[in-house]
């Protein structure tokens, strides 16, 4: 989880965002907002920070794809399955796309509040930690439904993972097409995600446009 993290922040810097709402990944978004890598000075003697270059379309598609694979923890293969997917759906084939990544059974966790980065919830799914709709899954990009209920396995809920979970959940905004349970440590399905709630930091209209070069 820390070589993730630390992943993580570099692939921010690169972004120009946050990826993950990790405290090392915002600290290191605080301290460095520009991206990795050798920064020269205009003297050339280094440690200065070189202007970026002014991106093309193609760039900035390019960059919209790698935020949202990044986000999400997608491979590209994966994420090209997506766009497939999205555009044989019926309706707005970006908001299928950004619909698709976010019911990831590992998203719903994080959004439920279950785990505090998405890498975290990822991990904790591939460690069969969850249920869904009481049979045990652990494959993190598993498709949740609407009626769906996600919960913790019984024999699970002692790990040292969760020993916070009560606490965080008191404070935590649960998005409004998810319903979370704190005292059964579950949560449901309640609708599928719209407008608002299909906001990220990537924008899927420039990766849409991005495959249909």
């Amino acid at each position: 989880m820390g070589k993730t993290l630390k992943k993580l922040g570099k692939m921010s810097r690169r972004e120009g965002v946050a990826l993950s709402t990790g405290g090392k990944v915002m600290k290191v978004m605080q301290r460095r907002a520009y991206g990795p890598g050798v920064h020269n000075s205009p003297s050339g003697t280094g440690g200065g920070r070189r202007r970026r270059a002014r991106v093309s379309v193609y760039g900035t598609q390019l960059r919209e794809k790698q935020k949202a694979k990044r986000l999400y923890g997608v491979m590209e293969k994966q994420f090209r399955n997506y766009f497939s997917k999205a555009t044989r759906m019926q309706g707005n084939t970006s908001e299928n796309l950004a619909r698709l990544l976010e019911t990831r059974l590992d998203n719903v966790v994080f959004r439920l509040g279950f785990a505090k980065t998405r890498p975290q919830a990822r991990q904790m799914v591939s460690h069969a930690l969850f249920s869904v709709n009481g049979q045990k899954v652990n494959i993190a990009s598993y498709k949740v439904r609407v009626d769906d209920v996600i919960a913790i396995r019984d024999n699970k809920r002692e790990k040292k993972v969760f020993v916070d979970l009560d606490e965080r959940l008191q404070s935590y905004n649960v998005p409004s097409w998810l319903h979370t349970d704190g005292p059964n440590r579950s949560g449901k399905i309640v609708s599928l995600p719209e407008g608002e709630d299909l906001k990220e930091v990537y924008d899927p209209k420039l990766i849409v446009e991005f495959y249909s070069r």
